[in-house]
C-alpha cells in the first residue's frame, strides 16, 4: 500500500472511530408537523430491497418468466423482493438517519412486455395497468396498510411514486403492428382529419387541445386521427379505472423522440402516452390519487416523467391533492416531480416551479455539480453557482430548501460508478473517502437529501439504468455480484444489511448532525470559497431561529490543503461537529482550517 493510500485509510478510519449511534428518530406526533426541508429522505425499489414473502413472487401467475415475470437471475425481471420485506427492514432504514422513505411505484403492472427476444418485467412499477391497488408481486394492499403504520410508528413518513403521464403498453397502431411508430406531428395529422391533413373530417367542432373546457373535449370522439389505435383482444378490460381502456384519452401519436411537441405527445417507447389536456383526463387522475391518501395515509407524492406533462394539468392536479391531504390532517405532504436533464440546468428545473406550480422538483443539478466536484471532473464553481441560482425558483432561494437532492438514481446510475468512470485506477481508500466527501456534502448543504438504496452499502455498478438496480438480499444475478464494492470485501451475492459498514455509519452520524442543527435543514446559504479547480468549498449556513453560523467545508483535492475562510464577525469560537476545527478565529471574520484529502469538517459558532 503506497504513502497516500495509507493516509487515506488512516483519514477515513479517523472520521468512522468518531461516529456516535444515530439519535431516536421523531415520534409519530412529531410527523405531520414536520416540513419537506426537515426530511432525509431513502428512495427504495421494493422489489430489490427484501423478500417477506417468497409466496408473492410470481404475482400469483402460473408459467414462465414471459408469463410471471419473474427471474432472479435477470436484471430485468422480477426478484421476489416486496412490502413485507421492506416493512421488516424499517429499523434498518431508520437506523440509517432516513425520516421518510420514497418508494418505487407500487401499483398493479403490466408483468412483461416488450418484443420478441426483448421482453423484461414492470419490477420497477412504472408499467401500471391498476392505478388503485398494490401489485401482487409486491403483497397486498394491507401490507402498503402494514407498511405506512409501521414506519409512522417510528416516526417516519411514506412517499409514494406516482405516474400520470402514461400506462402500461395496451394500444397498439393499425398501421404499425409489428414495429415502433414514428411520431407523427399536430400540423401534419390534427385532431380534425383522420391519417393526416387530407384525410377524411372528424371531431366536428373539437378546437384541439388548447381549449380545457369540457364541453370541447366531448367533441373529441374518434381517437383516429394520426394512428388508428387498436387494443389487442383480452386486453379491452385490463385498466383500472375502467375510463382508462377508452382509447379517446390517449394521444396516439407515435412514439416520442424527445425533441419539441413529440416530448409530450409522444409514447414513452411504446407506453400509452394519456391526453393530460382532456379534462376527464385531469379529473381522474385527482380521483385516484386522492384515493391512496384517504386509504393509507400517505405523506407525499414524489411524480414520474414530470416534463412531459402539459404544465396546465399540473397547476390544477397539484393544488388539488394539497387541498385534500390538508383537509386530512396532513398539513406538509411533500410533492416533487421529476425534471430529468443530464446538465446543470436550474433554469430549466426551475421553469416547473413557476409554469407548472410545482412546489419542489428532484434537483438534477445538485447531482451534476456534486458529483462532478467530489469527483475531481470540475472543481466547485457549480456548487458555488447553485447559492444565486437558487433564486431562480418560484419562492427564491426559501423554497430552493424543498428541492430533494441527490448524487445518483435507479436512472442516471450510482454515485460510486459517477466516481469510478472519473478515476478509473483509484485505490479503494480513494473510493471510500470520495464516496464519503459526496454524501458529507448531500447532508449538509441546502436541500432535502435524497439517499439511494445500497449506497450505503459501497453499491456502485457498471452503468445506468438495469445496471444500477442491485439486490440488497442476496442476489442471483450475476453481474450485480461480479461488482466491486466501496468500503468492503463483500458482494452482493449475500445480504447487504451491514450497519457497521464505514458509508452506513458515517451517512447515520451525518444524518443525526444534521437533524441536530436547523441550520443544516432550514438555515440559508452564505457562500465562502470556492475554485474552478479542485480544492477548498466553504459555506456558511445560518440557523433560521439564532441567526447564528455554522461553516460547511470541504477538500475536494487528492491533497492536504489549509485556508482562511471568512466568517461573521460576530462568531467567536466554533465547535466541531464533524471533521478539524478551529476552536478560535485567527482575526475577527477569519478562520483557518485545515482538511486531508478529500475530508470535510461542520463547524457551529458558538456565539
Amino acid at each position: 500500500m503506497g504513502r497516500t493510500a495509507m493516509s487515506l485509510r488512516a483519514g477515513v478510519a479517523a472520521m468512522i472511530a468518531a461516529l456516535a449511534p444515530p439519535a431516536a428518530a421523531d415520534t409519530l406526533a412529531d410527523v405531520r408537523a414536520r416540513t419537506a426541508e426537515q426530511e432525509i429522505v431513502y428512495f427504495v425499489l421494493p422489489d430489490r430491497f427484501a423478500n417477506g414473502d417468497p409466496r408473492n413472487d410470481r404475482g400469483g401467475l402460473k408459467g414462465d418468466r414471459l408469463a410471471t415475470g419473474y427471474d432472479p437471475t435477470s436484471r430485468a425481471f422480477y426478484h421476489g423482493g416486496d412490502l413485507k420485506g421492506l416493512t421488516g427492514k424499517l429499523d434498518y432504514i431508520k437506523g440509517l438517519g432516513a425520516t421518510a422513505i420514497w418508494l418505487g411505484p407500487i401499483f398493479k403492472n403490466k408483468p412483461v412486455q416488450g418484443a420478441k427476444g426483448q421482453e423484461s418485467a414492470g419490477y420497477h412499477g412504472y408499467w401500471i395497468t391498476d392505478f388503485t391497488t398494490v401489485d401482487p408481486h409486491f403483497g397486498t394492499d394491507a401490507d402498503f396498510r402494514a407498511l405506512v403504520d409501521a414506519a409512522h410508528a417510528r416516526g417516519m413518513k411514506v412517499y409514494m411514486d406516482i405516474i400520470v403521464n402514461h400506462t402500461a403498453d395496451v394500444i397498439q397502431y393499425r398501421e404499425s403492428p409489428t414495429s415502433a411508430a414514428p411520431y407523427r406531428s399536430r400540423a401534419d395529422y390534427p385532431f380534425s382529419r383522420r391519417g393526416g391533413v387530407d384525410g377524411a373530417p372528424i371531431n366536428a367542432g373539437f378546437t384541439g387541445d388548447a381549449d380545457a373546457s369540457a364541453a370541447n373535449w366531448a367533441r373529441l370522439t374518434d381517437p383516429a386521427f394520426a394512428y388508428t389505435p387498436v387494443v389487442p383482444k383480452g386486453e379491452e378490460r385490463v385498466k383500472v379505472p375502467a375510463w382508462l381502456n377508452d382509447p379517446v384519452y390517449y394521444h396516439n401519436r407515435g412514439d416520442t423522440d424527445w425533441k419539441g411537441e413529440s416530448a409530450q405527445y409522444g409514447d414513452f417507447v411504446g407506453l400509452d402516452d394519456l391526453a393530460t389536456e382532456n379534462p376527464r383526463v385531469v379529473a381522474g387522475f385527482i380521483d385516484i390519487y386522492k384515493g391512496w391518501i384517504d386509504r393509507f395515509g400517505i405523506d407525499g407524492y414524489r411524480i414520474d416523467t414530470a416534463r412531459h406533462v402539459n404544465p396546465e394539468f399540473w397547476r390544477a392536479f397539484i393544488p388539488a391533492i394539497r387541498a385534500h391531504a390538508v383537509a386530512k390532517g396532513i398539513p406538509n405532504f411533500h410533492i416533487f416531480g421529476e425534471v430529468a436533464t443530464d446538465e446543470y440546468d436550474p433554469a430549466l428545473l426551475a421553469s416547473w416551479t413557476r409554469n407548472a406550480a410545482f412546489p419542489a422538483v428532484l434537483d438534477f443539478a445538485f447531482m451534476r455539480a456534486a458529483v462532478d466536484a467530489a469527483s475531481g471532473k470540475t472543481g466547485t464553481q457549480m456548487l458555488a453557482r447553485m447559492v444565486e441560482d437558487d433564486a431562480l425558483y418560484e419562492g427564491g432561494k426559501a423554497a430552493a430548501l424543498q428541492l430533494p437532492t441527490f448524487l445518483g438514481n435507479h436512472d442516471a446510475g450510482r454515485f460510486g460508478w459517477f466516481l469510478r468512470r472519473q478515476n478509473p485506477g483509484m485505490s479503494d481508500a480513494e473510493a471510500l473517502a470520495r464516496d464519503m466527501l459526496g454524501h458529507a456534502m448531500l447532508l449538509t448543504l441546502r436541500g432535502v437529501p435524497t439517499l439511494y438504496y445500497g449506497d450505503e452499502q459501497g453499491f456502485a455498478g457498471k452503468g445506468n439504468d438495469q445496471q444500477a438496480r442491485q439486490d440488497m438480499f442476496a442476489s442471483k444475478v450475476a453481474e450485480y455480484n461480479d461488482d466491486t464494492l466501496i468500503g468492503t470485501t463483500a458482494t452482493t451475492a449475500r445480504d447487504s444489511f451491514d450497519a457497521a459498514h464505514p458509508l452506513y455509519r458515517a451517512i447515520a452520524r451525518l444524518a443525526q448532525i444534521r437533524r441536530n442543527t436547523p441550520a443544516l435543514s432550514r438555515g440559508a446559504t452564505i457562500l465562502r470559497a470556492s475554485s474552478d479547480q479542485p480544492g477548498l468549498f466553504a459555506v456558511s449556513r445560518i440557523d433560521p431561529d439564532t441567526g447564528r453560523e455554522v461553516v460547511v467545508a470541504f477538500n475536494t483535492s487528492a491533497a492536504a490543503l489549509s485556508g482562511h475562510i471568512a466568517v461573521d464577525p460576530a462568531s467567536g469560537g466554533f465547535t466541531a461537529l464533524a471533521g478539524p476545527c478551529p476552536a478560535a478565529p485567527l482575526a475577527p471574520g477569519s478562520i483557518t482550517l485545515t482538511l486531508p484529502a478529500f475530508g470535510y469538517a461542520v463547524c457551529a459558532a458558538k456565539d
